[in-house]
């Protein structure tokens, strides 16, 4: 018999197996402020359970074996028999580590064989056990347990853990008790299917006999499933088994949960009353006189609902890539094409050419909300990483997040992840006190590291706020001096927020000694590097004692922006509108001239005044105005004022790479092709102004 190819579920495996173990982690940090929860260690089994079964049916031993080790000790857990406690928590986040460098060398053409995992196993397998001998009782008569139907298998005190997790979770409890047909060849697959069907409507509380029992096929063709369920009604639990072929009976009990619910009475298991659906040998449901018509319907939904399939599909983002390429051709052709038009004064083609703009423009915005992510996800990964760092460094934070929900292009996103790492350690490195430190200073002992997200105008806002210690400003300029950055007077004249941005330069560093989280001087210049490159702007305020805020401004999408054509000399050039602030007309009578560069006043404040064709290196006419075309650019708290020789308007623009030959030229962040089919470079304002 040949073996089943996996290969065609592999891209689905890698995307299931990373959703799972992002989800184990949220659960694990959960579970590490209550150890105790019932419903989170339910939830971490089924989604260990779920992982497993998926690696195993791919071939990936090592990963099954260690998520099979994982169900042994959550197991144990959830039967009372071992109390979760830190060091398993660090235990379990270890695993997830883990299995994700498994998954990541499965991304890459690698297998899960080369991480040895066989001393992690066994550490999770070897824990103390209350209760051993009524494990050890069900591996008796060759390995097989006779269970009995009517077997409730609960003792007083799993039953009463059952029924408060049910209660408490607002759901219902059920006994499902299967008998399989005596054909039937493959008991455990069978069993594993069941098993996993019921998973879909609910939490398994306990099976008996055990999962592993059941897995290795070591129980009798009957087994039993104590499941809390929120949706199920017991007709809808015994309609779907029976879909399930090689069954011979299915008995569905439903646990009288309002007692337990109305004033948390002590039930003894013996004193259990039920409710019971049963159907043999596949025949319909016995439904009796005095069923409630109003349940029924209700299920009946439920079931339809559950049987319409989920409304989203994963696309490979390749061709929302290549989507997203032909609709920026699309915004070219139809620029050439509304210029030609005006150019020929066919005055015939203005309402074919409005209705073809309207649709090419909601495409536009279709593929751009397509490619659209909520920031949360990177900011999911930040609580794993602060509780890490926090407990390495020994200090208390608290993560406050805001702005989940705040979308950006994917591209954007998945460039933002490392600078928002490096933003983050330099926080808990540098800013957030030890725990003496804060109480000394008068401060909560606890830490507050805020992060959070927000749409303003055409891009985004992500700002990094901590609690902390702040900046200290002159000990950044005796740093400055000691390095040769600047000199002994210049330190004294500069002023605080010059001073501030010394950190931003390459190879500065405050911290005393190299750590693996600080002192290479790489952190902050990788973060404002990779913003600015991103066409964003970056910025960092601080008060000494108070603590530190940085500021990041992103661009909603890199693929097609609104930007002010300009023309210096011959060339026209782009200016992201993003960067723009205003556009005015300055006269050659109000300028004047400071520090020895041209500057003129705006609105009572002072605006330095720059040539954008010197700066630029273009030649332009030697022509004496009267006045002069300029745009006012912000860069970081200042502003700039660029003079040219003409202003174009305002066009919306795809953002074409110059490729990696010409991919550092400062200034320049790329180029776009204009209606005319010409090409104009798209500047970099941010590089361009900090540059000078």
């Amino acid at each position: 018999m040949s073996s089943i190819d996996t290969t065609q579920y592999l891209s689905a495996f890698l995307d299931e197996a990373s959703d799972n173990l992002k989800g184990l982690d949220d659960l694990t940090l959960e579970l590490e402020k209550d150890p105790a929860n019932m419903s989170v260690i339910n939830e971490i089994f089924r989604t260990s359970h779920t992982l497993k079964g998926m690696s195993a049916t791919m071939g990936y031993q090592n990963m099954a074996s260690l998520t099979h080790a994982l169900e042994d000790r959550l197991e144990a857990a959830r039967s009372g028999r071992h109390h979760l406690n830190e060091n398993d928590v660090d235990m379990i986040l270890r695993c997830l580590d883990i299995m994700q460098s498994m998954v990541d060398a499965i991304r890459s053409g690698e297998t899960d064989s080369k991480i040895n995992v066989s001393e992690l196993v066994k550490s999770l397998r070897s824990f103390d056990e209350a209760e051993p001998q009524a494990q050890n009782q069900e591996n008796k008569n060759n390995g097989k347990k006779e269970l009995k139907k009517d077997d409730i298998s609960l003792s007083a005190d799993q039953y009463e853990k059952f029924i408060d997790e049910a209660v408490h979770s607002n759901s219902k409890a059920f006994s499902v008790y299967i008998e399989l047909s005596e054909t039937c060849l493959l008991k455990s697959a069978r069993a594993y299917i069941i098993i996993n069907r019921l998973e879909e409507i609910g939490t398994i509380f306990k099976t008996e006999p055990s999962i592993d029992s059941v897995e290795n096929d070591e129980f009798d063709n009957k087994f039993r499933v104590f499941l809390v369920s929120k949706v199920a009604q017991q007709e809808e639990i015994n309609d779907m088994l029976q879909k399930i072929s090689e069954i011979k009976s299915v008995n569905v009990e439903e646990f009288d949960t309002s007692s337990a619910a109305s004033d948390n009475a002590n039930i003894e298991s013996s004193t259990v009353s039920v409710k019971s659906v049963e159907s043999k040998d596949n025949p319909t449901i016995a439904q009796s006189s005095n069923a409630d018509p109003v349940a029924k319907q209700s299920a009946q939904v439920k079931s339809n609902a559950k049987k319409s399939g989920s409304q989203t599909v994963r696309v490979d983002i390749g061709r929302l890539d290549k989507l997203m390429n032909l609709v920026g051709e699309l915004v070219i052709g139809r620029a050439r094409i509304e210029r030609l038009v005006q150019e020929a004064h066919l005055r015939e083609f203005d309402d074919p050419l409005s209705q073809l703009g309207r649709i090419s423009s909601d495409i536009q915005e279709l593929v751009t909300k397509l490619r659209m992510v909520p920031v949360s996800f990177i900011f999911d990964r930040f609580p794993r990483l602060i509780r890490d760092i926090s407990k390495s460094l020994g200090k208390e934070v608290q993560l406050v997040l805001e702005g989940q929900e705040t979308e950006l292009d994917r591209t954007v996103i998945d460039e933002i992840g490392d600078p928002m790492v490096h933003l983050i350690r330099n926080s808990l490195d540098h800013g957030i006190e030890e725990p003496s430190e804060r109480i000394a200073a008068g401060k909560p002992e606890i830490g507050t590291l805020k992060i959070s997200a927000y749409q303003e105008g055409s891009g985004v806002i992500i700002e990094v706020q901590d609690d902390g210690k702040g900046i200290d400003v002159e000990k950044v300029k005796k740093k400055a001096v000691e390095k040769g950055i600047i000199t002994l007077e210049e330190s004294q004249t500069i002023s605080d927020e010059e001073a501030v941005k010394i950190i931003f330069l390459p190879g500065f560093s405050l911290a005393s000694q190299i750590t693996d989280l600080s002192g290479r001087g790489v952190g902050m210049d990788a973060v404002k590097t990779k913003v600015e490159a991103l066409g964003g702007q970056f910025d960092v305020s601080s008060k000494i004692g108070v603590g530190t805020r940085v500021f990041v401004r992103l661009p909603l999408t890199l693929a097609i922006v609104l930007a002010l054509l300009v023309k210096v000399g011959p060339e026209i050039y782009a200016m992201p509108l993003e960067n723009v602030e205003e556009t005015i007309l300055v006269k050659k009578e109000n300028t004047r001239t400071l520090n020895g560069a041209p500057a003129t006043l705006l609105r009572g404040e002072v605006l330095p005044l720059w040539g954008l064709a010197s700066s630029l290196g273009t030649p332009r006419d030697s022509i004496d105005r009267d006045e002069y075309p300029v745009v006012v650019v912000k860069a970081g708290r200042n502003r700039i004022g660029y003079i040219v020789d003409e202003l174009i308007g305002q066009q919306e623009i795809v953002i074409k790479s110059l490729g990696r030959f010409l991919l550092k030229i400062k200034g320049i962040a790329g180029a776009t092709i204009l209606g005319d089919g010409n090409v104009a470079l798209i500047l970099d304002m941010s590089s361009l102004s900090f540059g000078k």
